[in-house]
């Protein structure tokens, strides 16, 4: 995926009983019973998360279908030109070429500026934690207390993400000519720097880890810039009347949380799961 809006936003989880699912006043929920399937979008290339039908969203959507005693249905879908495209082709109206929307959106960051621009859905469950990270050849780059120490190294960076437009504006611009931006994300720019071909990636941390995790050739740690640092959760999105599935899901996600399930999810990828 080439473009995200991604904010640093956190929202506690509300926790709900777990039997709500079972409990849920007719609505939303009870039509899904009666359909027998749960359709979740997910984003078509976004690896670790989904990818050629797999990732860790393709199996926390199979996860919460599982909670509420029903088949998954799977929507992957290209990303729009931001966030709000994707609420809207998604989650509300649907998509102009005919598909959508899904019953929830998976992969959203939870924000209150883009719940206010959304008054027609509700964004909530929060189940991770972002956070933007650079990899480094530590053969090359044996430590790392600025950006300064990259010095002469080349940098793998998708050019159209946070950390590319950061790291490309940074001290006005100083770090430029040290960066290789022709890259579609930052699990590209991981590859890159496995097969040695620059010294450093920058991405999130779950592309980076998905890619790097375990190989003591490199390290990962947080972008040493100040805005990002702390991260974003990201959670789910329903149409603003689903508010039973919605309470559904969100004792869906507390469970697969308190279990140690999203965990599990997230280590499959190599990520670790960081709670929102």
């Amino acid at each position: 995926m080439t473009r995200r809006r991604f904010v640093a936003a956190g929202l506690a989880a509300a926790v709900l009983p777990a039997a709500w699912a079972q409990t849920a006043p007719a609505g939303v929920l009870a039509k899904l019973r009666e359909r027998g399937t749960l359709v979740v979008a997910v984003y078509q290339d976004l690896p670790p998360f989904s990818a050629g039908g797999k990732g860790i969203d393709v199996q926390v959507a199979q996860a919460l279908a599982d909670a509420l005693g029903l088949k998954l249905t799977l929507l992957p879908f290209i990303a729009g030109e931001n966030m709000d495209d994707d609420l809207r082709n998604m989650v509300w109206r649907g998509h102009y070429l005919g598909h959508g929307p899904a019953d929830v959106l998976l992969h959203v960051p939870v924000d209150r500026p883009l719940m206010d621009a959304n008054p027609r859905v509700q964004i909530f469950a929060p189940y991770y934690r972002e956070r933007l990270a650079i990899a480094r050849d530590v053969k090359l780059v044996p430590r790392m207390e600025s950006l300064d120490d990259f010095a002469g190294r080349k940098i793998a960076v998708a050019g159209l993400s946070l950390s590319g437009w950061l790291l490309i504006g940074t001290d006005g611009g100083r770090y430029r000519e040290q960066l290789v931006t022709n890259w579609v994300d930052g699990y590209r720019a991981a590859q890159a720097l496995e097969r040695g071909e620059v010294a450093a990636a920058a991405g999130t941390a779950a592309e980076l880890e998905a890619v790097l995790a375990g190989d003591p050739r490199f390290v990962i740690e947080p972008l040493p810039l100040p805005r990002g640092r702390d991260g974003w959760a990201i959670g789910l999105a329903v149409r603003k009347e689903s508010t039973d599935l919605a309470q559904a899901l969100q004792a869906a996600v507390n469970q697969l949380a308190e279990s140690g399930r999203l965990r599990e999810i997230f280590g499959d990828a190599k990520v670790g799961w960081r709670k929102p």
